[in-house]
């Protein structure tokens, strides 16, 4: 089965059914990687290539991976060794890309809206990989995947998203993806990082950390977003560890059990204590693990993948 669409490139374009899809999808790719020969052929003759304008480690390699186990020819394209540095459009980037007939461009930009461009102008599918603070569609749906793995069900469940909502992609896209899975989504952070219209969002804001985190059982940890930020949005780190840092005091007050999460990278002592990020509820690994088994259900589903004999 294949998605009905040649792109991803935002979780709200994606109805509830297309989700339920890639993760049922994910769940069955999980399986490849507890083999010992971690390949199938499902993908042979599909060329992917990676298109990183940002530094990436997780996201990159996740589906470098991916494409690499479905033995897809998987070309990396970094834009510090590409003709960007010598003035090249992303338009031109992408015909050139074009050119050479790849079936998938997985794209990640500081421009927002950058993967639609190349959506709108080149055949071959289009992965938003993360485009500045708009959007990150795979890291929304390797968060639900993990959900839904430890808990058997993502409806009726309460998520806390805290830190810095204003400037995160994750954050934008996992509002979107929860609140469409029938997810109860609080957000909580500095007033200077909160978005200032949460209801249009759907969403509560606190400027609590308690109040988010008492009755959820996810809670989502974001790390600051220094790169996308103004001066004068934070007085200090050190400020916000106190204010704002998941702390092994403050997970006593949270529900019991409640899941940790963390799309990283992970800056310890400032949004999450290392005991925290160490300690038996958090899914912050199952969640890299995840994202390899997500990222093979998009690139099997977008192609029209079918399995060929072993």
């Amino acid at each position: 089965m294949a998605l009905k669409r040649k792109d991803i490139l935002t979780i709200r374009e994606l109805e509830a059914e297309e989700i339920l899809l890639i993760l049922d999808t994910a769940d069955s790719m999980k399986e490849i990687a507890s083999r010992e020969i971690k390949k199938v052929p499902a993908l042979r003759g599909k060329t992917v290539i990676n298109l990183f304008y940002e530094p990436s480690t997780r996201t990159r390699t996740s589906f470098e991976i991916a494409g690499k186990w479905l033995s897809a020819d998987v070309i990396n394209i970094a834009a510090t060794a590409s003709s960007v540095t010598k003035g090249e459009s992303l338009l031109d980037t992408g015909k050139t890309l074009q050119a050479m007939h790849p079936d998938v461009v997985v794209i990640r930009h500081p421009a927002p809206g950058a993967p639609k461009i190349l959506a709108d102008c080149l055949q071959a599918s289009i992965i938003n990989a993360g485009d500045g603070a708009h959007e990150h569609p795979t890291q929304a749906l390797l968060d639900l995947f993990t959900i839904r793995e430890r808990l058997g069900r993502l409806e009726g469940l309460r998520a806390a998203i805290v830190g810095d909502i204003s400037h995160s992609r994750v954050a934008r896209s996992n509002i979107a993806a929860m609140r469409k899975m029938g997810i109860e989504v609080r957000v909580a952070g500095p007033s200077t990082l909160l978005p200032r219209l949460p209801e249009q969002l759907g969403v509560r804001a606190t400027c609590e950390i308690g109040a988010a985190i008492a009755d959820a059982d996810v809670i989502m940890m974001l790390r600051i977003q220094r790169e996308r930020q103004g001066p004068t949005l934070l007085p200090s780190l050190r400020e916000y560890s106190r204010l704002f840092g998941l702390t092994v005091e403050r997970l006593k007050k949270a529900k019991e059990g409640v899941l940790i999460m963390h799309p990283g990278p992970i800056n310890r002592g400032v949004e999450i204590a290392p005991e925290v990020a160490d300690g038996p509820y958090s899914l912050i690994l199952d969640q890299v693990t995840n994202g390899v088994a997500i990222r093979m259900a998009l690139l099997y589903l977008l192609t029209g993948g079918q399995p060929a004999e072993r």
